[in-house]
């Protein structure tokens, strides 16, 4: 496989410390039901022209025993603003973030991104225990 100007920029996003996102109790776990969660605001750096980024998050997830608590959530998100990160690599480390937090029965997360170079990007990605 040939190396690419995009190579070893990404390695440490997995290790990358954010702030926690805490949850509540979820008083109604024995009910099925949906929460859907819009982050409007969503801005990263693209890890190769060092601009930024702008998208709308998207959480859809039907909680278990936790649901997730908005203002750690948003605290979580603004701390992205400086991280130089993939627009895949976003989704997939948020997912796997709220589903630590807060061990929910099903997820999706889907992130649209404005436009850039005139493609719209819209990458999603989904989680069910």
């Amino acid at each position: 496989m040939a190396e690419t100007a995009y190579e070893g920029r990404q390695g440490h996003i997995r290790a990358l410390d954010l702030p926690k996102i805490d949850v509540f109790e979820n008083i109604y776990p024995d009910r099925d039901y949906n929460i859907r969660l819009e982050f409007p605001e969503f801005t990263a750096i693209c890890p190769k022209t060092g601009l930024p980024d702008f998208g709308v998050v998207t959480i859809n997830y039907s909680p278990d025993k936790y649901c997730l608590e908005l203002k750690s959530l948003k605290e979580y998100f603004l701390s992205y603003r400086t991280v130089g990160i993939f627009h895949e690599n976003v989704v997939n480390r948020v997912l796997d973030d709220i589903i630590l937090a807060a061990d929910m029965r099903s997820a999706e997360i889907s992130v649209v991104y404005n436009p850039r170079g005139g493609i719209t990007t819209t990458v999603s990605r989904s989680y069910s225990r």
